[in-house]
């Protein structure tokens, strides 16, 4: 597994204002909350916030924050970016007990899209219901992403959330609430179009301009 480490600054001045100096200064506003603790207002530096922020792990990872001389693990619970430059304006931070279930979402990996049967000998096509599970478990037990293998589905075969193989003390939050709840993740569909298709299309638009012709 990855790890992540975040060097912070406890920040006293906040506001608006202050937000705004701290962004025009490459820094990036943010709190660390929970686990039965005070609130901290925090300040990061924007280039190694902004790589970390880059790699999927980051988002579904026990962080390790340097608070001034002491470490709080943390997961990152929020990321505000600006709407369209390639700028954080804020993130917030979740304190973890490591005795304490956590909830976090987490990414789907699926495998073997190209050699699944109904893919490859059928002419199908992979459809994605969810691209991520929110789970809840010990943040020792939390993983970066649940792998999901198609590699045995044909034409019509779907997974689903109970399908999925969990590492041990991972549940998925929406089955806790019963069988009803057990969402499509992926299937196999039949592709829509293909030559036969056009070609009968085609041929009706050409039987129609020649009805109106007629006329």
């Amino acid at each position: 597994m990855e790890t992540f480490e975040l060097n912070v600054e406890v920040r006293t001045d906040t506001g608006k204002g202050a937000s705004r100096r701290l962004r025009r200064a490459d820094k990036v506003p943010g709190i660390l909350y929970g686990a039965g603790k005070d609130p901290i207002s925090l300040t990061l530096g924007h280039n190694d916030l902004f790589h970390h922020a880059e790699h999927e792990a980051f988002y579904s990872h026990i962080l390790t924050l340097h608070v001034d001389g002491k470490d709080e693990k943390a997961v990152l619970k929020d990321m505000q970016r600006h709407p369209y430059k390639p700028v954080i304006m804020h993130v917030d931070f979740l304190r973890v007990d490591m005795n304490e279930k956590i909830r976090m979402n987490v990414p789907l990996h699926f495998l073997n899209e190209d050699t699944a049967p109904g893919v490859k000998l059928e002419g199908g096509r992979i459809s994605h219901a969810i691209n991520e599970v929110e789970i809840i478990c010990l943040p020792g037990a939390l993983p970066e992403f649940i792998e999901v293998d198609l590699g045995e589905l044909k034409i019509g075969d779907m997974v689903h959330m109970s399908d999925l193989k969990l590492p041990e003390g991972v549940e998925i939050v929406e089955l806790m609430h019963g069988a009803e709840h057990d969402q499509p993740v992926a299937s196999v569909q039949k592709a829509r179009g293909g030559s036969d298709e056009e070609a009968e299309s085609e041929e009706a638009v050409a039987e129609g301009e020649g009805e109106g012709e007629g006329e």
